[in-house]
């Protein structure tokens, strides 16, 4: 049985951590370094450290945050935001992450996945793809959730697996933020495309929606949120607890 990984995200803007709605209307939520701290202490398995605004800025990721966050925690740490080249993949790797996520750079430079997969390792490149419903496709959005690039959420997933990508996050636009339950659907057509990790993201609004996740797909693995563990709505104790009582297995 596959065990089942709860990971908070960090949404960094200006050195504090953010939270939308359908990756809109951005509010302030708390110091990014004392936030990682608790969710390593409280039983997180993984922690993602994303830049939000990085991309759409033309900038590189503000390592000098990354740091001091890395310093702070004993999880592994997924990080991306402005990542464009392997420079950027040496920069936040020497600063404490584990894993990279790349997301707008690899669209406009695909090949961006398979030179970091030779030189890093599939396990070090995640690819994430913020995807919503165009005319009844899954199209993949660019600079956090702002351009439709018209492309095909599913290809395109497929093609970044193919190039070297040892997992997927996928961040479901239609679903971000609104605390209603993943995205089920858009999740089972990806998992039926690819053979690697699967990271869910978007949409949690209680213990009961990951445990709905898991149920409806078990061979998922990982659940992300931000909002229902940044505002203590959910606890991650909690969340396990209800998982391991629901037949998931979890690092207790």
């Amino acid at each position: 049985m596959v065990t089942k990984r709860i990971v908070p995200c960090l949404d960094i803007r200006d050195g504090r951590v953010v939270k939308g709605v359908n990756f809109q209307g951005l509010q302030d939520v708390s110091d990014p370094v004392e936030l990682a701290a608790h969710y390593s202490r409280s039983g997180a398995d993984e922690l993602v450290f994303y830049d939000i605004t990085a991309s759409h800025e033309g900038r590189r990721l503000f390592t000098d945050v990354l740091a001091r966050v890395a310093s702070q925690i004993f999880i592994p740490l997924t990080v991306g935001g402005g990542i464009r080249g392997l420079d950027d993949f040496e920069r936040v790797l020497s600063c404490g992450a584990d894993k990279v996520s790349v997301n707008s750079g690899a669209i406009r430079r695909p090949e961006l996945i398979l030179e970091a997969a030779k030189r890093y390792g599939d396990q070090c490149v995640v690819l994430s793809v913020d995807a919503k419903r165009v005319d009844g496709a899954y199209h993949v959005f660019l600079d956090g959730g702002r351009i439709d690039t018209g492309m095909d959420a599913l290809d395109w997933i497929e093609r970044g697996v193919d190039s070297g990508a040892g997992e997927v996050v996928v961040n479901s636009i239609d679903t971000d933020g609104v605390k209603k339950g993943f995205d089920i659907p858009m999740l089972r057509d990806v998992s039926r495309r690819v053979r690697v990790p699967i990271v869910a993201s978007g949409g949690a609004g209680s213990a009961e929606d990951f445990v709905d996740l898991f149920r409806a797909l078990p061979g998922l693995s990982a659940g992300l949120a931000a909002s229902i563990f940044h505002f203590g709505e959910v606890t991650i104790p909690e969340l396990k607890r209800k998982l391991e009582e629901n037949g998931a297995c979890v690092r207790l």
